[in-house]
């Protein structure tokens, strides 16, 4: 198989789809790798580096859409990039396609067969190509969360830690899975006050055990969560319902009710955000005010950390892209039902469910798409 990495044209996206180490397995096992001229520079990776792997370098984008049977990204593909997809052809990224229906109406007229890195699912019910991701971007959120507390930046100009005599932030995290689980730690590292807040009792009872000692749980009720946001300088959305649009946790109307300069970071915000005044921005202008409560929500922010996100992408989707380009897209889902579960759209047809669901669309089950 051939397959072809353009280089990522979203705003301040810096990551790269394949690593050289991707590309030099990829050619060991028999395939042509076709990279645009540049794709990992903000990653930390040169022309020469794939080259050396045994890929080859091609000058622009349209070249290796044209050319490539699979495209391997980082992002969903934007606009530009949606026109050169082609019937038959495998797209394998991530996706977010519920709250996206310009980006779905686009690849369902392409005729390509698209493969979401985000509902692709493992033995333990876990999302396996979304862990990394979401494991740096819970890492950050407290980080960028605590720029954004600083009075210079519009915050409450409260320090996360404290000093002796002044007590710390305190920080509400809404969601208990990885991005939540990883944000605590991390604001908790920080010195702030951490409640974690969740819906699964059994995660609760977990995150207790193991963490008790560092921050606390709370149990995600809607009275709950208002009553501890009300207190909290900071606090992290971090819900995921795979696949499908983030559910609404804090509305406009109880944001007067939040302390004037909190900070909300909506990890969320590619599944459509789990505040509802949360929109995306981007790194080049991540913050914006809505009634005297910061919010940011840039849509891409493992991209600030795009060496060690790509390499962490990287070592997740290897397997995939290599059982992909071995066995073909159906054989390779027939083969593997996680695999399947990443199948989102082929040849003109939804084929997940959540998506359909949160779009009003109609959808077919992915064995019949593999079966057609």
């Amino acid at each position: 198989m051939k397959i072809g990495c353009p280089k990522e044209i979203k705003p301040q996206e810096f990551r790269v789809g394949m690593t050289p180490n991707a590309a030099f397995e990829a050619v060991k096992n028999g395939h042509e790798v076709i990279i645009e001229t540049g794709a990992g520079v903000g990653a930390g990776f040169e022309d020469a580096d794939y080259i050396e792997a045994g890929a080859k370098i091609i000058a622009t984008a349209a070249e290796v859409f044209a050319d490539a049977d699979m495209i391997v990204k980082v992002k969903e593909p934007q606009a530009v990039e949606r026109k050169m997809l082609r019937e038959g052809q495998i797209l394998f990224t991530y996706l977010h396609l519920a709250p996206d229906p310009d980006q779905t109406k686009d690849l369902l007229a392409s005729g390509a067969t698209c493969i979401a890195y985000e509902t692709v699912t493992d033995r333990s019910g876990g999302l396996p190509l979304l862990a990394p991701m979401s494991e740096v971007a819970g890492r950050l959120a407290p980080q960028v969360g605590a720029w954004t507390l600083q009075k210079a930046n519009g915050g409450r100009g409260v320090l996360m830690g404290g000093v002796p005599g002044v007590g710390p932030a305190r920080v509400v995290v809404i969601g208990g899975g990885v991005v939540g689980t990883h944000a605590a730690r991390i604001a908790a590292g920080m010195g702030a006050d951490v409640t974690v807040l969740d819906r699964s009792l059994p995660r609760l009872r977990y995150l207790d055990d193991v963490y008790g000692g560092t921050f606390k749980t709370s149990y995600a009720s809607a009275g709950n969560t208002i009553e501890l946001a009300r207190e909290a300088d900071m606090i992290i959305g971090a819900v995921l319902i795979p696949g499908a649009a983030a559910p609404k946790l804090i509305s406009r109307a109880q944001l007067s009710e939040l302390k004037p300069g909190a900070v909300l970071v909506d990890v969320a915000i590619d599944q459509g955000g789990c505040f509802e005044t949360s929109k995306a921005t981007t790194h080049h202008d991540p913050i914006y005010v809505v009634d005297g409560i910061m919010h940011y929500c840039v849509a891409n922010m493992p991209g600030a950390v795009a060496r060690t996100s790509t390499i962490a992408l990287g070592n997740a989707t290897m397997p995939f892209m290599l059982a992909l380009a071995n066995k073909g897209w159906k054989k390779a889902c027939a083969d593997d039902p996680h695999l399947k579960a990443g199948l989102n759209v082929h040849a003109g047809q939804l084929t997940y469910a959540a998506v359909a669901e949160a779009l009003g669309m109609d959808s077919i089950n992915a064995d019949e798409a593999i079966a057609g």
